[in-house]
């Protein structure tokens, strides 16, 4: 009996997805529940399990393809043959006794590229009806595809040696079809451009207090809670201070009305192979320290496998982002619309400092930040944005103000 595997629900606001990576092929054994496909949506990468136990004979939605909810997408057999469907059902279509022979000849046209093959066609625009199979059944193989480029390159008809030659060596450029999610997020950047009036103002701060925090207490932090104690926890922190005596950075503007949040989930920017995505820490001012290291640990570890949830990505009322991590020293980040703030972080850097105290002015060493707020300026004023970035600023810089919520 043959089984369809078919598009799930994609969640809301989502109705189709492209299929990223058949994880078996034609003729596996598959268990139930196990992954068989990965699809990716402009939020999400998910896993699609097989309904029941049995082999693979067919692939009809092939990598690259683009595929709506409840798409059919592959077909299992129950009795662990790997057979192709198509034919049978060209048969019962057919209400006249058929040849012997019709199935076989309807195979071909019944058969999607190889998924490999599938791959580069999407890759370099080409028409797969105009590429001549050579595979099983007349299926298109990934060297079918490297002939038909090496002919579109050369400008000659496919001969059977150009297989042999490297395609890379010839163009000069390469032409790689946008990902959901990258093209996804070109979009709401261009949207956060587009309809904000994005300012950003910048401080920096002396991170020697919060360094010698978590050198004193990290290991003792670590043995208790099981996670390292890191700067991120102690940013959020800050950041919810400041959130609460300047409601308009957690705010955001719908239509002609200001939206102010009574609850606080923090987005954590996150950059994974497929681009950037902002999980999202829910009533992170009901979290300790540790509850925030972990669940940072957790959703970051997550997002890089392409396991993170619709729910997980969504609603965020304010965000921070770490540049500093791939060494930027100061950068202008965008907003994540609807919200009206997001943090920019940088690299931590020494550089010589003029501290003034009771004994006067000395220059000493200091590892300092850059911070970077972009703010909405329709909803938020210079003043609250300055005092925003200051009261940070202040926190980091002692941190034990954050243990005492002054």
């Amino acid at each position: 009996m043959a089984i369809e595997i078919k598009v799930p629900t994609l969640g809301e606001s989502v109705s189709e997805a492209t299929v990223a990576k058949w994880l078996k092929k034609v003729g596996d054994a598959v268990k139930a529940d196990e992954a068989v496909v990965e699809l990716e949506t402009d939020k999400v990468t998910l896993e699609v399990n097989a309904p029941a136990a049995g082999t693979l004979t067919d692939i009809v939605a092939a990598e690259g393809v683009t595929v709506g909810v409840a798409a059919l997408l592959g077909v299992i057999g129950g009795d662990g043959s790997a057979k192709p469907v198509a034919a049978p059902a060209a048969a019962a279509a057919a209400p006249a006794p058929a040849p012997v022979s019709a199935p076989a000849a309807a195979a071909p046209a019944a058969h999607a590229p190889l998924p490999s093959a599938a791959k580069l066609i999407a890759e370099n625009n080409l028409a797969a009806s105009a590429i001549t199979g050579s595979g099983k059944d007349g299926r298109v193989t990934k060297g079918d595809v490297l002939d038909a480029l090496a002919a579109k390159v050369g400008g000659a008809a496919p001969a059977p040696v150009a297989a042999s030659a490297p395609v890379a060596a010839g163009p000069r450029e390469e032409r790689v079809r946008m990902t959901r999610l990258r093209k996804r997020i070109a979009e709401r950047l261009k949207q956060a451009q587009n309809t904000a009036a994005i300012l950003t103002t910048f401080n920096e701060v002396d991170m020697t207090a919060a360094m010698a925090f978590r050198t004193q207490y990290n290991e003792a932090f670590e043995k208790k809670h099981g996670v390292k104690l890191g700067f991120m926890s102690i940013f959020v922190k800050a950041c919810l201070a400041a959130l609460k005596e300047l409601p308009a950075v957690n705010a955001e503007i719908d239509g002609d009305e200001i939206v102010y949040k009574n609850f606080y989930d923090i987005g954590v920017a996150v950059g994974t192979e497929q681009g950037l995505v902002v999980p999202v820490l829910r009533d992170a001012d009901q979290l300790g320290f540790a509850d925030i290291e972990k669940k940072i640990a957790e959703l970051g570890k997550r997002a890089r496998d392409g396991k993170l949830s619709l729910d997980e990505l969504q609603g965020g009322t304010f965000t921070i982002s770490n540049g500093g991590v791939y060494g930027s020293l100061l950068s202008t980040p965008i907003l994540n619309t609807p919200q009206s703030g997001i943090l920019g972080m940088h690299k931590i850097q020494k550089r010589p400092m003029v501290i003034s105290d009771k004994s006067g002015d000395r220059i000493e060493i200091r590892p300092m930040m850059y911070l970077a707020l972009s703010y909405d300026h329709r909803i938020i004023d210079g003043r609250e944005a300055v005092t925003f970035l200051v009261k940070v600023k202040d926190l980091i810089e002692d941190p034990r103000r954050l243990l005492f919520d002054v």
